[in-house]
């Protein structure tokens, strides 16, 4: 446990100093662990990896590269320039506003994944700064993502663990998600209001633009577009075709190639290989730290520090979670807190009280917004972002997550006192 801690420790250290490029550190602490902890083998490295998560990347890469080549994503940046006046304040709004929504009916990193080429695009138009646009983006879409079972896989997790409804997650989540992203935007845009004004001779030229003439092959949008759509499509059917998102993603890339003309070649050179190979090292890593009980031990620190009342057992869950998923990652310590809430809830004798898993769903999405490595639409938006020139630092990304995602746990706080203690 000592090695598996202290190698993620580390790494996480030596990724915030940017010293080093961060899938160069992950993959050497991923070796690490593998061979010096001795609880935790390949075999086990292996299966720690989520595979799920991977798929879906390469499917979606595919698939917007493939599209990317048509001009489609030039044509929708210039409309939503255009919709939203050229104005910095309402073209913030509208792209958040977008990204939340996708986010609770798609998952937050496909959502990221089609929105990202767009933002890149529409900040070249109005020759403003992308970064801060997608960083609001991928804030918007932890929170959104938060209303919905399908919208984080904290959230999948949960409900396979539990068996609640998809309109319960919607009754239960969705209001504080509301309000949440009501308060967060308009903040975020004021932190980076300087960096989004828009020169009037940048707004004129982009609402004089005939967004038609950007879409450069009809032919190949033809072709490649409806299987984009179709994919979509498929996202928000999958859990009643028993289809997992990855499984999607890859048949419909398989499919988009079989009709593009693009090479194959050129399109498998396009997907962003740094980006899967950090998340790789990141999931050996964290396996490591499940195999050796490190994550285990934070989660039953919880139990320790409750002693059973009920209000605090509710609040220390959304804090708990929060903190672990900034740290760690999300989806593994949804996982390794599901057996404790499980288990305070029976202590409790509060069988059909749920809101102890509203709780753990709150900290747990709304965690994934402190960190560049705490949620996959973070590491997935930073990829693109260095692969179009304008990186996102690992400090950068925690000087705005951090501030965000304190406001965000405390309004859960409040919400969860109001509508699951106090009445």
């Amino acid at each position: 446990m000592a090695i598996a801690v202290a190698t993620f420790l580390i790494a996480l250290a030596v990724i915030a100093s940017e010293k080093l490029h961060r899938t160069n550190v992950a993959l050497l602490g991923a070796a690490i662990v593998v061979l010096f902890v001795g609880d935790f083998s390949q075999e086990q490295a292996i299966e720690s990896v989520d595979f799920n998560t991977i798929g879906l990347l390469v499917g979606m890469m595919i698939l917007v590269y493939l599209t990317q080549q048509t001009g489609v994503y030039d044509f929708l940046a210039i409309r939503a320039g255009q919709i939203s006046g050229g104005r910095s304040f309402a073209l913030t709004m509208s792209l958040a506003g977008i990204t939340a929504l996708l986010s609770a009916f798609l998952d937050n990193l496909t959502t990221i994944l089609l929105i990202a080429p767009i933002t890149f695009l529409l900040a070249d138009a109005l020759d403003i700064e992308a970064v801060p646009l997608l960083i609001i983006e991928v804030i918007a879409s932890n929170i959104g993502g938060t209303a919905t079972l399908i919208g984080d896989p904290p959230n999948i997790i949960i409900a396979g663990a539990t068996g609640l409804s998809f309109n319960s997650f919607i009754v239960n989540l969705a209001p504080i998600v509301i309000v949440t992203l009501a308060v967060v935007v308009p903040l975020l845009y004021l932190v980076f209001r300087r960096r989004l004004q828009i020169e009037e001779k940048d707004r004129r030229s982009v609402m004089e633009l005939d967004a038609a003439a950007s879409i450069r092959d009809h032919t190949e949008l033809r072709r490649t577009g409806p299987v984009l759509l179709l994919t979509i499509l498929a996202f928000f059917a999958h859990q009643a075709l028993h289809v997992e998102p990855a499984t999607v993603a890859l048949t419909g890339a398989a499919i988009g190639l079989l009709v593009t003309r693009s090479k194959l070649e050129d399109t498998l050179a396009h997907i962003e290989w740094t980006t899967l190979f950090f998340f790789i090292g990141l999931f050996v890593m964290v396996g490591a730290l499940e195999a050796t009980g490190a994550i285990g031990h934070v989660a039953d620190a919880v139990k320790d520090v409750t002693g059973g009342e009920r209000t605090a057992e509710l609040l220390g869950i959304v804090w708990v979670a929060a903190l672990g998923s900034a740290v760690v990652d999300n989806i593994p310590f949804t996982t390794a807190m599901i057996p404790v809430v499980k288990e305070l809830q029976h202590a409790a004798h509060a069988g059909g009280d749920d809101a102890y898993w509203w709780s753990l769903a709150l900290g747990a999405c709304f965690g994934g917004n402190a960190t560049m490595i705490a949620a996959a639409a973070n590491v997935a938006a930073a990829g693109l972002a260095e692969r179009a020139g304008t990186p996102i630092g690992f400090m950068t990304f925690l000087r705005i997550g951090v501030p965000v995602t304190v406001i965000s746990i405390v309004m859960a706080s409040g919400y969860v006192v109001i509508r699951y203690i106090a009445l």
